[in-house]
């Protein structure tokens, strides 16, 4: 094994690749599974079936993998998995699955959780997303890549978050929220597209000016928004306007927006 501190606790079982650093009065649970570069700060505690792949950073007290704060809970077989390259600050919490969500709690690569996160159960989190500061996650929401959530926002249970967009602050989400569109408020509405994250991301500019229409015609042309959606599924030829008329015409929970 690593470098791992003489109070540590390393229960029989778990499975950490030699290369790994464990803190002071860190807590590993024996069905843990840590990979090759990853790092654990003191006073962390890591439970359950929970899988974390390599190189990355957890800071201290945070707690991962213990069980769902869902009341239907019963012990079942459950699992956490984390990716690869994420950072996951203090007091940080994220919880397994549960058997009827899944039974899984699945984070891919790249992301930062800032302190005092939370994943609840069954959420599934993509690739190289920020989560601010006490931004909460309900049960089943799933958050699609490069995604941002601001700081004291809180996201309903199975909503889903789309590619590229990004939540203001403060903001309570309780319905699905397209890609690449700008929301705040509580409860949040969407306030335009997140135009610089489509910059940082597309080096075409025809793409983003090719959203732009896409965008007027769903929110600001008065039609029926699944019948705008589905116009452009039929006759766009743009890979990102396609995404996006097609997130909309699947909402379960809709989209969240004031007609003009």
């Amino acid at each position: 094994m690593g470098n791992i501190h003489k109070t540590a606790i390393i229960e029989d079982g778990a499975v950490i690749a030699d290369d790994v650093i464990i803190g002071a009065y860190s807590i590993i649970g024996p069905k843990v599974t840590i990979g090759s570069g990853t790092t654990i700060a003191s006073h962390c505690v890591i439970e359950g079936k929970t899988t974390i792949g390599k190189n990355n950073t957890i800071f201290s007290h945070a707690a991962l993998g213990t069980i769902p704060q869902d009341l239907k809970f019963a012990g079942e077989d459950v699992e956490l998995i984390i990716g690869d390259n994420n950072k996951i600050r203090e007091f940080t919490l994220f919880n397994p699955g549960t058997k009827g969500g899944g039974a899984v709690t699945k984070i891919g690569n790249g992301n930062l959780f800032m302190g005092y996160t939370h994943v609840a159960h069954d959420c599934i989190i993509g690739d190289n997303c920020i989560f601010a500061n006490v931004a909460t996650l309900a049960g089943h929401v799933e958050v699609e890549d490069n995604v941002v959530v601001g700081g004291l926002s809180a996201i309903h249970q199975f909503c889903k978050l789309g590619t590229q967009s990004m939540i203001g602050g403060g903001s309570i989400v309780v319905q699905d929220i397209p890609p690449f569109c700008n929301t705040e408020g509580n409860r949040a509405t969407i306030r335009g597209l997140n135009l610089t994250g489509l910059r940082r991301r597309l080096d075409n500019r025809a793409d983003i000016d090719e959203i732009k229409k896409a965008y007027r015609k769903l929110f600001e042309s008065g039609n029926p928004l699944n019948d705008s959606a589905k116009e452009l599924i039929e006759n766009s030829t743009n890979e990102y306007v396609i995404k996006l008329a097609q997130f909309i015409a699947n909402t379960k929970r809709g989209i969240p927006f004031t007609r003009k």
